[in-house]
């Protein structure tokens, strides 16, 4: 805007402006006062409204006291900014943009400028081509109608003779691209790669990144240029190459394949920047270009993968990473971390591994709590691999559970299980119960639960196994899961007479002081326990033969005083008057009141129990009053079956249909139950895995077992009927006496039960080769077959391999079987729980067959993928007829 020419008369400048006229200032405070004594003398006809500065506007916006103050300021600005849209005012059109961005990130409305920005775009100054393109990223997507309309300015930058402009373009195109615009354009970025001029040639591998993400059919088109890049001496140009390769690799098997060649390349690449000198340009910290580096050793990652040959042209350079990389700096840590995964991820020396793990060892030690955090995650998602060279740290991973960040706790809590094994349950259960004990809310449910498991697979003894379960109860109290309480008192009714006096008089003392106390509320699954095993055993807590059991357990436990049965009875009413307790608490607690009433001799206590029971006769409650009923009726009209009813229960068999006091014998051997299970001598698993009392059609009844629930599902005995629904299991040639189907799974075999064959058994294929392999499921990248090996006569070897595609790791992989009643099957320990991409699991199955008939299997394989929980099953009966033979 031209203004008139005017004399200018100083005199009328306020006289603070007046003074800082002087030759001192600088020519842009003498404009600022030169213009604004022309506004003050210019005709009001000549004058122009100046929009706010966009600093004005953010000044304006941050002083706003409230958020109606602040919309006030917005709304007024939008309207401004919509009338000089409709003036077609050019001028400001620039400054407006850039306000409507600012204001658009604040969250209010901004579509309005979606034209303007198209005509910045189209104007051929570099500033309003600058603004406007990144208004078209901030402001356009897809779904509108104005995105169709800025291809046709993209193509003709594309094409400019301006880098600047040209970059401009690629990044637009890269952040907006719908699939039509890309593959419109597509060629045109394509040309660009190949450009000379390095700065293009970078942005123009960014946008193909972008296009590949958006149309991955577009790949193939950018392979010749892609493989260029690599041998450019430009750092931009290298890391932007190895970004897209990078990205094709992972999209693509057979472009991984094909880039499979350029390990050499990659791997001069990288030892270049690691002997390269100093160099100012890409030096950060002492280390050249970390990013480059970080890059390249996810490329390796990538692909040396499952392939022997391209890993061990990579061994060499990786050891070098990893020993001659500096570790003071940050810097230096990442490259580190790169490294371990890279070494963890390929078919790498062993030597190797150890390395990096110790490596992560090192940062366990770091004071940066990111650097731990880190390496703990890494750890655990690694220990599968070489877990004895995880074992070396567990001293430092057992002192990361007494870190003040609690996401460091929640992993080494996690890793603390991971390295659970028969050597060393004892000394980390000891710090893990130390743990639980002085937890946060949040972790004592997950910690409880995973000792638990932990205790019932690698207890030593089945002493110290109920010691453990005893200090769980003490310690983690209600937020124990409600199977733990009837998996305890499975244990304690299957253990010897002494056993059991001692699991009573154990759970007497704890029930006493949260009585006394008053913290029995927090416990109840402590007092339930407690109740069944004192109201089963009483007459052996208050006999004189207790003082003669010892009481000293690993921690020096040695404070029982035998109560008497006055005194017994007391600490039950207190806790049965108690209203915090839970109904079912209290349930345990009358009964096991009323089994007391057949345990204790004395005239007084029977005499006190009887008005305790009669009392819930009228209970609110409907269940504690019927029980209270019907207990009463025991004393009077049913007195004669009272001590009959009331009798001491059997001992209860654990879902394996065996006790573990043998295990007693020798102390430091390692029992690992599942695996008994699963290869002990007798055939009958399957009635081994029902749960609850019912008989099997069949007549079976005299294997009922006892109801031990495993976890919080609810199963039948049905449901082991429906998994070997199919199966024959009443051959007409198999003698009356046949032994019943075996059930087999490692580790937990009763996670079977957990639910039916809902889908139909896929067909199985046969692969022949040197050795017959039969595909038995292939499903949602997961590819399970057994590899068949004939033992001769009777007895054939299966070993079932299961590997996956998927992009993230199969956790808690669980594999489990069933065969028809005519066979035996044992099944061997897995190589793992965890399936990582493209890794493997291995687990020998060794099939007994009298019969010689065929054989036919039913297989279910669980596991969780990224949390969630995935369950596959399948029939295979394409077995070789002439296995057995």
């Amino acid at each position: 805007m031209a203004y008139p020419m005017y004399e200018v008369d100083w005199s009328v400048l306020p006289p603070e402006q007046n003074r800082r006229f002087n030759p001192a200032f600088n020519i842009a405070t003498i404009k600022q006062v030169v213009n604004e004594a022309i506004e003050r003398v210019a005709p009001v006809s000549v004058r122009m409204p100046t929009p706010t500065r966009l600093r004005d506007l953010i000044r304006q916006i941050r002083a706003a006291r409230t958020a109606a103050e602040e919309r006030s300021v917005v709304n007024k600005e939008c309207a401004y900014i919509r009338s000089t849209f409709r003036e077609e005012d050019s001028v400001w059109r620039c400054r407006n943009i850039a306000k409507l961005l600012y204001i658009h990130m604040l969250g209010y409305p901004a579509h309005f400028g979606q034209l303007e920005c198209l005509k910045l775009i189209a104007s051929p100054r570099f500033t309003d081509k600058r603004v406007g393109y990144l208004g078209a990223m901030l402001l356009l997507d897809e779904r509108q109608d104005v995105h169709l309309l800025i291809t046709n300015c993209l193509k003709n930058d594309l094409n400019s003779n301006t880098q600047f402009v040209v970059g401009l373009a690629l990044c637009t195109l890269g952040a907006i691209a719908s699939p039509e615009m890309a593959r419109d354009l597509a060629s045109e970025v394509e040309r660009l790669i190949k450009s000379p001029n390095a700065y293009i040639k970078k942005k123009a591998a960014l946008c193909a990144f972008r296009i590949i993400r958006r149309v991955p059919d577009l790949m193939e088109m950018f392979l010749p240029a892609t493989r260029s890049l690599l041998s450019e001496k430009n750092h931009g140009v290298l890391i932007t190459g190895v970004t897209l390769i990078t990205e094709m690799c992972e999209n693509s098997p057979d472009t991984l394949n094909h880039f499979k060649k350029i390990v050499p390349n990659l791997v001069r690449i990288l030892k270049n920047l690691i002997l390269a000198g100093y160099s100012p340009e890409h030096d950060v910290s002492g280390i050249s270009d970390p990013f480059l580096q970080v890059k390249i050793l996810r490329l390796l990652r990538i692909l040396g993968k499952n392939d022997a040959e391209a890993s061990e042209a990579m061994n060499d350079i990786l050891a070098q990473v990893a020993t001659n990389t500096e570790t003071s700096k940050n810097v230096g840590n990442t490259i580190l971390y790169e490294t371990v995964l890279s070494i963890m991820d390929i078919k790498s020396e062993s030597s190797l591994r150890v390395l990096a793990i110790n490596i992560l060892g090192r940062f366990l030690l770091n004071n940066d709590k990111n650097i731990r955090y880190v390496a703990l995650n890494t750890l655990l998602r690694t220990v599968h691999v070489d877990t004895s060279a995880v074992q070396r740290h567990r001293t430092t991973i057992l002192e990361c559970l007494k870190d003040p960040d609690v996401s460091i706790r929640r992993r080494a809590m996690e890793l603390s299980f991971a390295l659970m094994n028969s050597q060393n349950i004892r000394a980390m259960m000891k710090e893990l119960l130390s743990f639980l004990e002085r937890s946060d809310a949040e972790f004592k449910a997950h910690c409880s639960s995973a000792m638990v498991l932990a205790a019932e697979r690698y207890a030593p003894s089945s002493k110290w196994h109920l010691d453990t379960l005893f200090r769980l109860l003490l310690k983690a109290g209600n937020y124990l899961r409600d199977d733990t309480v009837s998996s305890t008192i499975q244990i304690i009714s299957a253990a010897p007479t002494e056993r059991q006096a001692y699991a009573a008089m154990r759970l007497w003392t704890s029930l006493e002081r949260s009585a006394v106390s008053g913290d029995a509320t927090e416990k109840q699954p402590l007092v339930q326990v407690a109740a069944w095993s004192v109201g089963e055993y009483g007459d052996l807590l208050v006999s004189e033969a207790s003082n003669a059991i010892s009481m000293v357990d690993e921690d020096g436990f040695d404070e029982f005083t035998r109560p008497s049965e006055e005194y017994v009875i007391d600490i039950y009413q207190k806790l049965l008057w108690s209203t915090q307790l839970s109904i079912t608490t209290k349930e345990y607690l009358l009964l096991s009141l009323a089994k007391l009433s057949t345990r204790f001799t004395t005239r007084p206590s029977q005499d006190k129990i009887r008005v305790i029971i009669d009392t819930f006769g009228s209970h609110i409650h409907i269940e504690l009053q019927q029980r209270g009923v019907e207990l009463s009726q025991l004393y009077r009209q049913y007195a004669h079956l009272r001590p009959a009813l009331l009798e001491r229960m059997p001992a209860m068999e654990a879902p394996g249909g065996e006790t573990r006091e043998d295990s007693d014998a020798e102390p430091d051997t390692p029992v690992d139950a599942p695996l008994q299970r699963a290869d002990r001598p007798e055939q009958d698993a399957l009635l081994d895995l029902i749960i609850g009392s019912e008989p099997l059609p069949n007549g079976d009844a005299e294997h009922e077992v006892p109801a031990t629930p495993a976890n919080n599902n609810t199963t039948t005995s049905n449901d082991i009927l429906d998994l070997l629904s199919g199966l024959d299991l009443s051959a007409p040639s198999v003698p009356a006496s046949a032994p019943a189907p075996v059930v087999s799974a490692v580790p937990a075999s009763n996670l079977l039960l957990d639910g039916l064959f809902s889908s139909p058994a896929p067909t199985p294929t046969i692969t022949q080769s040197a050795e017959t392999t039969v595909t038995a499921l292939e499903r949602n990248g997961l590819r399970v077959e057994f590899a068949v090996s004939r033992g001769g006569g009777d007895s054939a070897t299966l070993t079932m391999r299961a590997a996956s595609t998927a992009r993230a790791a199969l956790t808690d992989f669980l594999f489990q079987a069933a065969v028809p009643r005519t066979f035996r099957l044992d099944m061997m320990s897995p190589s793992g729980t965890v399936l990582t991409p493209q890794g493997e699991i291995t687990q020998v199955l060794k099939i007994t067959n009298p019969s010689r008939t065929p054989l036919r299997l039913r297989i279910r394989v669980s596991y969780n993928i990224e949390g969630m929980p995935v369950l596959e099953q399948a029939e295979v009966n394409n077995f070789p007829p002439d296995l057995f033979h």
